[in-house]
Order: C-alpha cells, then sequence, then structure tokens
C-alpha cells in the first residue's frame, strides 16, 4: 500500500495504495456496515483481521486522506473513523467489485444482497471496450 508512484498509470497508483484485500475489506465495512470504532470493525470481520493489520491500514487510510480519524465525544477510549470526500468516491469502486463477486464467485446470496441493490447499467464506453476485448477472444 505504499505510494511510490512508480508508474503515472491511475491504475498503478490506486493498487499501490489501497490493493491488498484487507485496505479495501476496511473500506467495504465502514461503507457499507457503518463501522466507524476500530473495535467495530476487528469484531465485525469474518475474514480474520488481526488488530496489528487493522491499525496499520487505519493509518495508512488516514495519511492518504481517505479516512479521518476524531475522538469519539461520547466515549474518551475511542477513535471515530470516516469516509473523506476521496474515501467516499471509492463507493462505485466498492459496488461494482462487489457486483462482479456476486456474478461470478460463489458468494453468499444474504451477503450479495447489497452488491445486487448496488447493480447498474455499464457506462456506454466501458461497454464498447468490453465488447471489443470479447470480439478479440473470439478470433
Amino acid at each position: 500500500m505504499a505510494a511510490t508512484g512508480r508508474s503515472g498509470c491511475p491504475i498503478n497508483l490506486a493498487v499501490e495504495l489501497f490493493g491488498d484485500r484487507w485496505t479495501l475489506l476496511i473500506l467495504r465495512d465502514i461503507a457499507f456496515a457503518h463501522r466507524r470504532h476500530f473495535r467495530e470493525i476487528l469484531r465485525g470481520s469474518d475474514e480474520g483481521l488481526t488488530s496489528s493489520v487493522l491499525a496499520d491500514r487505519l493509518d495508512r487510510l488516514v495519511d492518504a486522506g481517505i479516512l479521518t480519524r476524531a475522538d469519539d465525544p461520547t466515549h474518551k477510549q475511542k477513535t471515530i473513523y470516516n469516509l473523506t470526500d476521496s474515501g467516499i468516491d471509492l463507493v462505485p469502486v466498492l459496488a461494482t467489485i462487489g457486483t462482479w463477486g456476486a456474478v461470478h464467485c460463489p458468494a453468499d446470496p444474504d451477503k450479495a444482497v447489497i452488491a445486487r441493490e448496488l447493480d447498474y447499467e455499464v457506462p456506454a464506453p466501458w461497454a464498447a471496450l468490453m465488447k471489443s476485448l470479447r470480439a478479440m477472444n473470439a478470433t
């Protein structure tokens, strides 16, 4: 998740920032499960996220400007994490990954509900590119 910027390619830069599974799952939990506290994210993880990995990824996401960290006014030992505007802009990315996973992977139907609710019509430029890629495979 280092921001080394070895290439100016936007896909490379994004992958360097949040290309590991834990980062995407943490963002999923904050965006879709409304988990805002460290313990909520940790305990809500079905994937076995460890506290050290969670702490590291939260720090990196805050440093990257994707999350904010603030003291919880209701409890002096808790911290609240929220998506910044930059983090909120990731919702379509996460939804697209979820939609793909719901269609192409053996996803739990109950957990695929949000992906189905956020399904969308592929934009015309994407559809054209996908069509041309499928045509190349047919030859």
